[in-house]
């Protein structure tokens, strides 16, 4: 577990995460998050208000198996009960950390992702090609 929060931890360190409700719930609604994740101690208020940024923003939203001060320590805050991963890179790999932690309960959130990160590898790679022909003057 406490890869899967160092890992959390260097996602906030990169900029790439998004802490509390109003952050997670502006994050989903710009399609700007990659997973929603809820500490396992949550108010069943928070889990419904992160379900429902995860259903505006067609986010996978996990449970993690840390408390709110667990993952409210690891980024430097006393308690957190929701944050949102911004980048997919993160994303996947904090899901397949939690993926191998409990391959039951993780495995389908990682299948998903994966594919999700080839489709974004794809574009960005798509994207530098077209940047590419067109500083060197080719037309498509």
């Amino acid at each position: 577990m406490e890869h899967i929060l160092s890992m959390i931890g260097l996602a906030k360190k990169a900029g790439r995460l998004e802490i509390g409700e109003e952050p997670v719930g502006a994050a989903a609604r710009a399609k700007k998050a990659r997973i929603i994740l809820v500490a396992s101690d949550a108010a069943p208020s928070s889990m419904r208000r992160a379900a429902s940024f995860a259903e505006a923003g067609n986010t996978i939203l996990l449970t993690i198996p840390a408390g709110k001060d667990d993952l409210g320590s690891s980024l430097g805050r006393t308690s957190v009960a929701m944050a949102a991963v911004t980048d997919i890179g993160f994303a996947e790999a904090i899901v397949n950390k939690l993926a191998a932690l409990d391959s039951e309960t993780y495995s389908a959130a990682a299948e998903q992702l994966a594919v999700k990160a080839k489709r974004a590898r794809e574009r960005r790679q798509e994207q530098a090609r077209h940047e590419k022909n067109i500083r060197r003057g080719k037309k498509r």
